[in-house]
């Protein structure tokens, strides 16, 4: 190979030379303790599934499952977010939630499919491939 010597063979060169990398992987978020207006905005923002986290501070089976949640929706390119049934009831009655924990899977803004209560890993993982699924 020949070297360039010339500082403006280089730069003529250089748009050439370079490698662009461009990535369509689109980040995934967690949004914790949402309000009823970035719940709205993210459940509907058409990106794919969105699981929303219905939980309270006070419940323990809550505390328990978030974490897996956080966990398996990162490996599965899925967005999470948790939102607080004491501080947004409205929404919590809006969605119908009696029950703590409840996970629902919202796609196009639309709710898909729920569960309730502290699942182990593996069925959180096997609740999320049947929501893409759909």
């Amino acid at each position: 190979m020949f070297a360039l010597r010339s500082t403006s063979a280089r730069t003529a060169l250089s748009p050439l030379l370079r490698r662009n990398f461009n990535s369509s992987v689109r980040s995934l978020k967690c949004y914790e303790g949402v309000d009823a207006a970035t719940f709205e905005k993210q459940v509907s923002n058409g990106s794919g599934i969105v699981l929303v986290d219905f939980y309270a501070t006070w419940c323990g089976p809550c505390k328990v499952l978030t974490p897996t949640l956080k966990k398996v929706t990162e490996k599965a390119n899925v967005d999470l977010v948790t939102l607080d049934v004491d501080v947004e009831a409205e929404l919590a009655a809006k969605y119908s939630i009696r029950s703590l924990p409840t996970v629902m899977a919202f796609k196009d803004g639309q709710p898909i499919s729920q569960f309730m209560g502290a699942i182990p890993e593996k069925q959180v993982q096997m609740f999320i491939d049947s929501v893409k699924e759909k």
